[in-house]
């Protein structure tokens, strides 16, 4: 990788590589037939605990619903949209292998309204204080711009309620070599900081489709060790 120092890199391949078979679980486990299953906008709403969970969240317009369609090889499953915020609901999809992957709000669209936000982030706290099947977050991050303010309330939060959350770069093809590497060092250096995460940072596109075969093997990898 040019421009990138052999210790940055023996540190980055050590942290997120899988082997052929983990990336061919995580193939084999986004194969079955995706469905969308529930939206709920309340807590009261939330539909009942099945197998797995694994929760999207980032910034409004991160590319959750891009990532979704990505992972489970689906052109339309999650409606992807130009708007931010547009996603007001944990919106909940079920596949094979008894995971649900779960689309939740987009968080810092100042141009929402007060009591809307709060409404949200009500529901996310609901979410994660009563989802006892909650295997993973990962938090999206546009590779272009790096940890924000605005996800630090996001990473408190899953702090507090000790969540287990890794960082997901999307966008990633819209960097450079050298300026990816560089972004996710930053990344989790900052990380460093912060016990309750993952210390190692994945890197996607879903335009291009780099990283989806590694993020699948981890998601296969987390199903694994839960059953352990």
């Amino acid at each position: 990788m040019a421009g990138t120092s052999p210790a940055m890199t023996e540190k980055r391949v050590s942290a997120t590589q899988f082997t052929r078979d983990e990336i061919e679980t995580g193939r084999r486990l986004f194969t079955g037939d995706w469905h969308f299953v529930a939206a709920a906008g309340s807590a009261s709403s939330l539909p009942p605990m099945r197998g797995v969970e694994i929760a999207l969240a980032g910034r409004s317009n991160v590319g959750k619903s891009s990532l979704i369609n990505a992972l489970t090889g689906r052109k339309n499953l999650a409606r992807t949209s130009n708007t931010p915020g547009r996603t007001q609901e944990l919106i909940f999809f079920t596949g094979g292998e008894g995971l649900t992957l779960v689309d939740m709000p987009g968080y810092g669209y100042a141009a929402a309204a007060k009591a809307k936000i709060a409404a949200w982030t009500e529901l996310i706290h609901a979410y994660l204080r009563g989802r006892a099947n909650l295997a993973r977050i990962y938090v999206l991050v546009d590779a272009r711009h790096g940890l924000k303010d605005a996800d630090a309330p996001t990473l408190d939060a899953l702090g507090k309620v000790a969540v287990s959350h890794q960082i997901v770069l999307t966008k990633s093809d819209e960097l450079k070599v050298d300026a990816l590497s560089r972004r996710i060092a930053e990344v989790e250096a900052a990380l460093a900081r912060r016990p309750a995460a993952f210390p190692a940072v994945l890197a996607t596109s879903a335009r291009e489709g780099a990283g989806i075969a590694e993020l699948r093997a981890a998601i296969a990898r987390l199903l694994k060790e839960r059953k352990v």
